[in-house]
């Protein structure tokens, strides 16, 4: 469901026609991180048995976007919120798939590793790619973490 929503996704063409090939249903998942009411997002996202989702660090108290400590405090509060949204969709971080970090400061990449390891201590680990950019949305922020997971 898409906002309550059934909706046909159609994935190709024949004859210049859209021909529906399956349903795909799309579920909000609801947590205690709440976004701004005025950003069109949500926290996490479930369909066909993969959940999607993208944290930034958060104060822990407000649940609003904060740049607040170095990178191994907003690294950290990051995983915790991953674990905490992937338990709420029925999953875990053992069932991360594949992973995209990006940082504000590739010096930051050796400590972010560390509190990396802390979270994700045995093989299988995530497929994982690591992109540094000029900067984020969130104030101050250090990292952003988009995460695909399937359901157990």
């Amino acid at each position: 469901k898409r906002h309550g929503r059934e909706y046909e996704h159609q994935i190709h063409q024949t004859a210049n026609k859209w021909k529906p090939v399956e349903n795909i249903m799309i579920a909000c998942i609801k947590s205690n991180i709440v976004n701004a009411p005025d950003v069109p997002i949500s926290n996490a996202v479930l369909t066909n048995g993969t959940i999607y989702t993208v944290q930034v660090p958060r104060d822990p108290q407000t649940h609003q976007p904060s740049g607040q400590g170095d990178i191994e405090v907003q690294a950290t509060r990051v995983f915790q919120q991953l674990a905490h949204v992937l338990e709420c969709a029925g999953s875990d971080l053992n069932n991360v798939a594949q992973m995209t970090i990006y940082l504000v400061n590739k010096d930051d990449g050796k400590k972010m590793n560390e509190v990396y390891k802390t979270f994700f201590k045995m093989a299988p680990y995530p497929n994982r790619a690591t992109v540094v950019v000029k900067e984020l949305m969130g104030a101050n922020c250090l990292i952003e973490i988009v995460v695909a997971a399937v359901k157990k």
